[in-house]
C-alpha cells in the first residue's frame, strides 16, 4: 500500500512539473527594413512612396501586436528582410532569444522568436545553383533540458512547378534521415504547398511537372500510396513518415491563406514520429488551430497588408499548436457513426478500407459518375463515387465496401468499390433530390447531394436567385458538349450535383436532361 501511495506521489509530481509549450508559424509578409540593401523588392525599396517610416511602423506593430496577442513559446517567421528588421520586431515583443538567416541574393530570409535558449542552429542549403533559393533554418532549443528541432521553410511559390519544391523536400528529408528514429522535431512553415497538394495539383498543368509526385506528400511522405499519415498508424511505419496537423481540423476550417477567395494551406505544421511515442516531448491531441482574431480575419476575408493605405498585417494567418514534456494521452473515443455504416463518417475522415456501407441508393448517374445515399434517410449525406462500377444502377439499393475515397478540388469522392450487393429498387429515388426553397446551397453539409426546383437567370457562369427574398447567386458549371444557355436566360434546374471546387461550393450540371 505504501509503495501504490509512493508511485501516486510520483506522478502527481511529474505531472505538474510538466511544461506546455506552444509552437507556431507565421509569415509576416514582406517585413522590410529602412536601410537599401540592393535586394528589395521594388515596392518596399525604403523611403519612396509606399515604403518609408511610416510604413515600416505601421507595418511593425501590427505584427508585433499579432505575435504578442498570439504568445506561443515558440514561433517561426517567415519574410523577414534582415536581421535588422528581426531586431525592430523583437523589440516590441516578450522574447528573448531569436536567430536569422537569409541567403546573400534573396529578397526575404527565415527567423525564430524564442523564450527558450536557442541551443544551436544551422543552415540547410537547397540549392547551391540557384543563388535565388532559400535555405531552410534548423535549430535545437531545450524545453525541460528535452531536445526540440525546429525545421523553418519557406519553399518556392507557384510561380515555380512542383519539381523546384521537390527540391526543398529533399534537401530536407536528407538531413531528417541522419537523426535518431525517434528524435522530436517539428517542419514548419510557408512551404506553398496543400496539406492534400497531389490531389488539388495534380490536373494543373503548369504545375505538375513530376508526374504527380509533390514534396509535401511523397517526399516528405505525409501521405503512403495516396492515404494520409494519421496520429494513429504514424508509429508503424517503418520509414520515415510526418503527420500532418491539417488533417484535425473540418475541412471547411483548413486555410492559413486565401487566392482569389479560395481556401489555401501554404503554411503547414508536420510532426515526427517522436512527438507520439512515450518518450521525451509530445504533441497535444487536438491543439492545432489557425489564429483568426477578427483584426486578422472578418467578413470571410484576412486583413493584409495594402501599401497604399499603409495598414493591415499580412496575406497570411499564424497556425499554431501545443506540446508538452510528458507523454499524453490519445482520444480513443470511438465515433458512433463507424457503427452505423454511415456516409457521414466518410466526410470525418481521410481514409478507409473495408468500411460497409448498408441499405444505400443510387440517386443520380451519368457517364463516369454515380451518387449514393441511404434509402431510409432521404434527408442525408450523399457521397459521389468516381468510375463506378457497371453493377451499381440508378435507383437501386445496395450494400457495398468502400476502400478507398480521396477528395478531388475538395469534393468527396469514393474511389474504390468492392463486394456490392444489389437489394431492391426504389421507384421514387428522386424524392431524395433537395428542394432548393427549403436550404442554404452554400452550406457544404449538402455537397453531392442532388438539388431540384433551383430557378433563376444565367449570366457568365453564374446563377441568380431568390432566397427569402434576398438575392443569391452560384457558379454553374455546364460539363463538355453540353451546349450553355446565353447570357440573361431564365432557366430551372432539375437535377443539380452540389459540388465544391477550391473550396467553393458550385452546380455542376451533367446533362441537358438536368435543366431546362
Amino acid at each position: 500500500m505504501k509503495k501504490i501511495f509512493l508511485l501516486i506521489i510520483l506522478l502527481q509530481c511529474l505531472f505538474l512539473n510538466a511544461k506546455t509549450f506552444t509552437v507556431a508559424s507565421y509569415n509576416v509578409e514582406n517585413l522590410f527594413d529602412l536601410k537599401f540593401d540592393g535586394t528589395e523588392y521594388k515596392r518596399y525599396i525604403p523611403n519612396t512612396k509606399y515604403w518609408n517610416k511610416e510604413s515600416f511602423l505601421n507595418k511593425l506593430n501590427n505584427i508585433s501586436k499579432t505575435i504578442n496577442h498570439l504568445d506561443a513559446s515558440i514561433i517561426a517567421l517567415q519574410e523577414i528582410e534582415s536581421k535588422r528588421a528581426l531586431e525592430s520586431l523583437k523589440k516590441q515583443t516578450q522574447y528573448k532569444y531569436s536567430v536569422f538567416i537569409k541567403n546573400k541574393n534573396a529578397s526575404v530570409g527565415l527567423a525564430i522568436l524564442s523564450k527558450y535558449p536557442i541551443a544551436k542552429h544551422k543552415r540547410i542549403i537547397v540549392d547551391k545553383n540557384d543563388k535565388y533559393s532559400r535555405d531552410i533554418l534548423k535549430a535545437t532549443i531545450y524545453i525541460q533540458n528535452k531536445p526540440l528541432i525546429i525545421y523553418v521553410n519557406h519553399w518556392r511559390s507557384k510561380r515555380a512547378k512542383e519539381s523546384k519544391r521537390i527540391i526543398y523536400a529533399s534537401a530536407l528529408q536528407k538531413d531528417i534521415k541522419k537523426l535518431t528514429k525517434n528524435t522530436d522535431y517539428i517542419i514548419l512553415g510557408d512551404l506553398n504547398s496543400n496539406y492534400d497538394e497531389y490531389q488539388t495539383f495534380k490536373y494543373e498543368k503548369k504545375l505538375n511537372d513530376t508526374y504527380g509526385i509533390t514534396g509535401i506528400n511523397q517526399i516528405l511522405n505525409t501521405t503512403i500510396d495516396e492515404n494520409f499519415v494519421t496520429k494513429e498508424n504514424i508509429l508503424k511505419y517503418n520509414k520515415l513518415v510526418h503527420y500532418n496537423l491539417w488533417l484535425e481540423l473540418k475541412e471547411k476550417n483548413r486555410f492559413s491563406s486565401k487566392f482569389k477567395n479560395y481556401n489555401n494551406t501554404p503554411d503547414n505544421i508536420l510532426l515526427s514520429r517522436g512527438l507520439f511515442d512515450k518518450y521525451n516531448l509530445s504533441y497535444i491531441d487536438n491543439s492545432f488551430k489557425v489564429f483568426k482574431p477578427s483584426y486578422l480575419y472578418k467578413y470571410n476575408k484576412i486583413k493584409r497588408w495594402n501599401q497604399y493605405k499603409k495598414n493591415g498585417y499580412s496575406d497570411h494567418l499564424p497556425i499554431y499548436a501545443q506540446f508538452s514534456t510528458n507523454k499524453q494521452q490519445k482520444n480513443k473515443t470511438i465515433d458512433i457513426l463507424t457503427k452505423k455504416n454511415n456516409i457521414s463518417y466518410l466526410y470525418k475522415i481521410e481514409q478507409v478500407k473495408n468500411y460497409k456501407l448498408k441499405d444505400v441508393m443510387v440517386i443520380y448517374q451519368r457517364d463516369n459518375i454515380a451518387i449514393i445515399k441511404h434509402s431510409n434517410d432521404i434527408k442525408s449525406k450523399a457521397i459521389l463515387i468516381y468510375k463506378p462500377s457497371k453493377e451499381l444502377k440508378l435507383g437501386f439499393t445496395y450494400d457495398i465496401i468502400v476502400n478507398k475515397i480521396e477528395k478531388y478540388n475538395g469534393l468527396k469522392e469514393i474511389k474504390e468499390l468492392s463486394k456490392i450487393k444489389k437489394l431492391r429498387y426504389i421507384k421514387n429515388y428522386k424524392d431524395s433530390y433537395l428542394d432548393a426553397k427549403n436550404i442554404d446551397l452554400h452550406e457544404r453539409k449538402y455537397q453531392n447531394n442532388i438539388v431540384k426546383n433551383l430557378k433563376g437567370i444565367y449570366k457568365k457562369g453564374y446563377l441568380y436567385y431568390s432566397k427569402n427574398d434576398k438575392k443569391e447567386k452560384i457558379k454553374v458549371y455546364f460539363k463538355k458538349a453540353i451546349k450553355k444557355p446565353e447570357d440573361g436566360k431564365k432557366i430551372t434546374i432539375s437535377s443539380g450535383h452540389i459540388s465544391i471546387y477550391k473550396s467553393k461550393v458550385q452546380i455542376v450540371l451533367y446533362s441537358t436532361n438536368d435543366f431546362k
